[in-house]
C-alpha cells in the first residue's frame, strides 16, 4: 500500500551537490525505517544510507563509508518526504538512485521506488 516516488536526479559536474527527495504515500508502522541505496550500471545494488525511527520522536541515521562527510540523509515528517543530500559528488557516485522503506527490524525493506539517475561528469 505504500508507494514512494524518487525525484531531484540529474547532471551534475564534479563538486557540486543535488538533493533527491522520496514521497511516501500510504500508510505506514510506528517502527519504520527507510533508506536509499544505488545502483550503477553491471554493478550491484549498493547501500548509500538510512533513518530509522526507535519511538515515536527518536531515529538514528547511518551512512555508508564511501559518502560518509559528502551525503546526509534526513526527512520532513509533514511532507512525508525523505531527502539524500549529497554533496562533493564524484563521478564514482554516478547511478541510479532508490529510496526504500518497511519496518525497522524486519531485516529488509518491503516498499522500493522506481530510481532517479544521478550522472557526475569529471
Amino acid at each position: 500500500q505504500v508507494q514512494l516516488v524518487e525525484s531531484g536526479g540529474g547532471l551534475v559536474q564534479a563538486g557540486g551537490s543535488l538533493r533527491l527527495s522520496c514521497a511516501a504515500s500510504g500508510r505506514t508502522v510506528s517502527r519504520w525505517a527507510m533508506g536509499w541505496f544505488r545502483q550503477a550500471p553491471g554493478k550491484e545494488r549498493e547501500f548509500v544510507a538510512s533513518i530509522r525511527w526507535s519511538g515515536t520522536t527518536t531515529y538514528f541515521t547511518n551512512t555508508a563509508n564511501s559518502v560518509k562527510g559528502r551525503f546526509a540523509i534526513s526527512t520532513d515528517n509533514a511532507k512525508n518526504t525523505l531527502y539524500l543530500q549529497m554533496n562533493s559528488l564524484q563521478p564514482e557516485d554516478t547511478a541510479v538512485y532508490y529510496c526504500a522503506g518497511g519496518p525497522a527490524g524486519a531485516g529488509k525493506y518491503d516498499y522500493w521506488g522506481q530510481g532517479t539517475q544521478v550522472t557526475v561528469s569529471s
